[in-house]
């Protein structure tokens, strides 16, 4: 069992960063970060950001320097390293790039958003879905790229998020129109954004919405991942209602997934079905049993 962090070579902030990773268990990484007066802020999934000025003291308190590379090496050893994109703090760079495509000149909503979804406490419902989403549009309109409304109210749909179904989504919608409307977006754009937004509350579009049936798809598609990561959904969701009781979460998780077998159909394109639908109505199915 061992701590160890890699030099202060990562610039962020005015200032450069160093990891600190346990090459046991998160536990042990945790205690000795909070032995030493790390913030739990600076946990970024798998490993600590610690300011260059924390170096000394963290190897003085037995922390082993390593450089980057070997740092990476014990990581992966160890199976606690999570793949980047996984990790909501590493998605700011891609995400804001996506933004200033999709709506540029407005930085500073994007960055306000980013904000919200990266807020402490999400744990499913952070930056790492919000580019799932984004990534599960591409995959359903290439070579064509999604309407922007329809991009747009994936970024927003999920931008207030208090763990409350139905009220989250209105509340969404609601700062949509305020956001984008102080942005001069036009008014008929800025209506679908936000009827888009309240859509996914229910993932049910009427019969010839194309663009509330791609954003549903694209919000479920986490559905149909492989076993692992669906395992992986499991647990965020349960984070994200930590709040809640394991025998209501139980109740309330149990009639969500019975609403989600009794969706016919549960994805609309035949696009998404053929990706998606056989693997999630084995996962929804798993669940339930």
């Amino acid at each position: 069992m061992a701590i160890y962090v890699d030099p202060p070579l990562w610039p962020a902030h005015g200032t450069v960063f160093s990891h600190l990773v346990s090459d046991t268990s998160l536990d042990e990484l945790h205690a000795f970060a909070a032995a030493a007066g790390v913030p739990e802020r600076a946990f970024d999934g798998d490993h600590y950001d610690v300011p260059e000025r924390r170096y000394d003291s963290l190897v003085l308190a037995g922390a082993i320097p390593v450089e980057a590379r070997i740092l990476v090496r014990k990581l992966i050893a160890s199976g606690l390293r999570i793949p980047a994109r996984e990790r909501s703090k590493a998605l700011t760079v891609p995400l804001l790039e996506r933004w200033n495509a999709i709506y540029p000149g407005h930085e500073e909503l994007g960055l306000e958003l980013l904000e919200r979804w990266g807020e402490d406490g999400r744990k499913y419902h952070s930056r790492t879905h919000l580019l799932a989403v984004l990534e599960a549009l591409d995959v359903l309109t290439e070579p064509a790229l999604p309407a922007r409304t329809v991009s747009l109210a994936a970024w927003f749909h999920d931008a207030v998020y208090e763990g409350v179904a139905g009220q989250d989504e209105e509340e969404s919608a609601l700062l949509a129109e305020h956001r984008l409307t102080a942005a001069g977006l036009a008014p008929a754009d800025v209506a679908e954004v936000a009827r888009l937004v309240r859509l996914t509350s229910s993932h049910q579009p009427d019969p010839g919405d194309h663009a509330g049936a791609l954003l549903c798809d694209a919000d479920l598609s986490v559905l149909g991942a492989d076993e692992q990561s669906y395992a992986r959904y499991l647990a965020a969701v349960r984070e994200d209602y930590a709040h809640i009781s394991d025998d209501d979460f139980a109740t309330g998780r149990a009639a969500v997934v019975r609403h989600l077998l009794e969706l016919d159909p549960l994805f609309h394109s035949e696009r998404a079905q053929g990706l998606w639908l056989d693997a999630a109505r084995r996962n929804l199915a798993g669940e339930l049993a």
